[in-house]
């Protein structure tokens, strides 16, 4: 009568082992670079999960504009605009840092969806301010965000007011220690929570997941999550500071497997390529398992 209890228990032991291996080569990775690391990884099919430091808040960077994308989504399911709509670019509206709006001439015309487009795919800033005005500002994300039940989560202010923060700064290395102004803030497993609800078509529409989920596709940042990783497809939207910061978070899709991998680092003050390849070996790794499991 008491074999089917051992037998299931043993099963379980089982199944744990490889998962515990995983979490360890990657505790191995973040060892071999001295930062602090916040990571959470879920599989949606087997519910098999990984989190290290995941509760910690963190400063997102542009993995902020994850959360203004589908409060965009929202608002455009609501009726209040439209992907079609059309901007005329201003002089005064260009944002310095990545992104390619910032280079066109002003009176260029450009659509939501173009907004929605290179907010992921280049992380542009200048587009990321045009999303956040047309929006009403980081409040209606943080409402959002909080309906969710995604507590950590929090915009703090359009790029505008972080480049004036840190051009007050002394230097970038004293800006980032200070910690005073982040550019948005979560915590990993939050953040996975997020892409899991896009992921599931649970975020303001199935329509409207798919589309997030398409604009994410088409990143063009390939150094860190996806850089060592084959046989997934993965949309994602990485968040820069560096060497400082180097985020990633996305999703690794296939036919048989789903897997919400959220990245978060801080405090680094070695070599940016090193991070950003501390985080690739980490996609790697997490890649290798779910083929082979």
């Amino acid at each position: 009568m008491r074999l089917l209890p051992l037998l299931l228990a043993a099963s379980v032991l089982a199944s744990a082992q490889p998962l515990d291996r995983l979490k360890a080569n990657i505790e191995r990775i973040t060892r071999s670079v001295n930062a602090q690391w916040g990571i959470y990884v879920k599989c949606l099919e087997t519910g098999e999960e990984i989190a290290l430091n995941a509760d910690q808040v963190m400063d997102t960077m542009s993995v902020i504009k994850i959360p203004l994308m589908v409060e965009a989504f929202r608002q455009m399911e609501e009726g209040k605009f439209r992907l079609s709509d059309r901007h005329t670019l201003k002089e005064s509206e260009k944002r310095p840092g990545t992104g390619i709006l910032r280079s066109l001439d002003e009176g260029a015309q450009v659509t939501i969806h173009d907004l929605v487009t290179l907010m992921n795919i280049v992380s542009d800033n200048t587009a990321t301010d045009l999303l956040f005005d047309k929006v009403g500002g980081v409040e209606p994300v943080n409402r959002l965000m909080e309906s969710y039940g995604l507590k950590s989560i929090r915009a703090t202010g359009a790029t505008s007011a972080w480049f004036a923060a840190l051009r007050a700064a002394p230097g970038a290395l004293e800006f980032h220690r200070a910690g005073k102004t982040p550019f948005g803030l979560s915590s990993a497993r939050d953040m996975g929570r997020l892409l899991e609800k896009i992921k599931r078509g649970e975020a303001v529409s199935r329509e409207a997941s798919e589309k997030m989920m398409q604009a994410m596709r088409g990143q063009v940042y390939s150094t860190r999550l996806p850089k060592y990783v084959t046989g997934f497809r993965i949309p994602h939207k990485t968040g820069d500071f560096l060497p400082y910061i180097g985020n990633d978070v996305g999703v690794f899709e296939s036919k048989e497997r789903n897997i919400v991998v959220c990245v978060f680092t801080a405090k680094h003050e070695g070599i940016g390529a090193q991070l950003e390849d501390a985080i690739a070996r980490i996609g790697e790794q997490i890649a290798n398992y779910f083929t082979y499991r």
